[in-house]
């Protein structure tokens, strides 16, 4: 959520930042966030001038006791006592207009930082690097879901009866070869001075709306029938609403955190969901990094979290790019954002693994997230990043090592979470 200060003294600014975001269809916001805001602020002075007579009107009362006029002061009190029932209508005004207000201002997009490219979608994305080099080898290379069923280490037809499209159960050495890369990147992480947490798996409501667009929730979240919970899509989520409502000291700052947790997503859209695969599901595993720092060091930080990633899948020897999300791309909240994408040898392309996301102050002004310092209180910037996310990357991993054999070669900074090196297809 931008700061409404923006509406009211630059609202060119935001309507251009949307024409950029190709969302003409919001412009109409910023008319109607003005006008209730003007009329909000009228009520407040309202309110307040009423306020400064209730005290003057007190005063007066206790001159006119003093004085034994008691017509007067009974007339007095009658004006005092009516004067709460009129703060008390205004007030009821101001804060249904600041809840409409509130619900026009989630619909405005942040603004996004001015390196990002201007694109209607995805497609505009750029290419911003590469890393190791994308092979095709001569060979054939098995599909991940065939490959998996071979070698007996996965079983979606059990699972489609039990739970429904979008499932499987992974088994022996490909369940074993996921939690190694899991642990792999949780380490890694810790070594980078991150704190290691375990978050809880549902979340309220105004822990959804303070981190996630609209949109984002109707296509993602799964929500808890009768209670005021979700599950959540990513541990990001319950990290960034660890610090609701909560004003960190600015010795406190930067807080860098890691998080491990289950993921669950509707996956509602364009993409849906495979009848086969580990590519798009309804339940996934990810370690995430979250960072709440100073505006200021938020740039920092982004550049710094893309490279823990970056190192991560050079320890799978995975071939990766960095392609930065263009405006058009970027979800509400976002301020700019990329994709840190695998090579598929068998598709001759790359496929998202992961992403990094500056939301500058956009979550913590939502969910009202401020650090202490020599000026005052100011809300915080919050970032957030995929480490590893599985099976997705465990799909670039079975590609990019499957040998001519057909087996898989397990890359050696997994060999002692593993215990095995190779595995074998029957």
């Amino acid at each position: 959520m931008i700061d409404i200060r923006l509406i009211r003294e630059n609202p060119e600014l935001v309507k251009e930042n949307i024409k950029k975001k190709f969302q003409d269809e919001k412009l109409h916001f910023i008319e109607d966030v003005k006008k209730k805001d003007e009329e909000w602020r009228k009520l407040k002075f309202e309110a307040d001038n009423l306020r400064k007579e209730r005290n003057k009107v007190s005063e007066q009362i206790n001159q006119s006791k003093k004085s034994k006029d008691n017509k007067k002061a009974e007339e007095l009190i009658k004006k005092a006592k009516d004067i709460p029932i009129e703060i008390e209508k205004i007030e009821e005004k101001a804060v249904i207009l600041e809840k409409e207000i509130r619900e026009l201002m989630y619909q405005i997009p942040n603004i996004i930082h001015k390196s990002v490219p201007i694109g209607k979608d995805s497609s505009e994305n750029v290419e911003r690097k590469k890393i190791g080099k994308p092979l095709v080898p001569k060979y054939e290379i098995l599909h991940h879901a065939e490959f998996a069923e071979k070698i007996g280490g996965v079983d979606f037809d059990t699972a489609r009866e039990t739970s429904g499209k979008g499932f499987f159960y992974l088994k022996g050495q490909l369940a074993i070869l996921s939690s190694a890369m899991l642990n792999l990147a949780k380490d890694y992480m810790i070594k980078q001075g991150y704190e290691y947490i375990e978050p809880p798996l549902m979340i309220r409501k105004k822990v959804v709306e303070g981190v996630m667009s609209q949109k984002e929730i109707e296509d993602m979240m799964y929500k808890i029938e009768g209670e005021d919970l979700y599950l959540i899509a990513t541990s990001e989520y319950p990290l960034v609403g660890m610090y609701m409502e909560k004003i960190l000291q600015k010795s406190q700052i930067p807080q860098k955190i890691t998080g491990f947790s289950p993921c669950f997503r509707k996956e509602i859209g364009a993409h849906g969901i495979e009848e086969k695969g580990f590519y798009r599901l309804h339940q996934f595993y990810k370690q995430e990094m979250v960072v709440i720092c100073e505006p200021e060091d938020s740039y920092k930080f982004y550049d710094e979290m893309l490279k823990h990633t970056l190192s991560v899948m050079k320890a799978l020897e995975i071939p990766v790019r960095v392609l930065e999300c263009c405006s058009g791309d970027l979800a509400d909240l976002k301020a700019k954002s990329c994709d840190v994408e695998a090579w598929s040898p068998r598709q001759k392309k790359y496929f998202e693994a992961g992403s990094l996301t500056n939301m500058e102050e956009a979550q913590a002004r939502r969910l009202n997230i401020k650090i202490n310092g020599a000026k005052g209180n100011y809300f915080a910037h919050t970032l957030n990043n995929t480490v590893l996310a599985n099976p997705r990357t465990m799909i670039a991993l079975m590609e990019n090592h499957q040998q001519k054999d057909g087996s898989i070669k397990v890359p050696k900074a997994l060999w002692k979470y593993t215990g095995f090196k190779k595995i074998q297809r029957k």
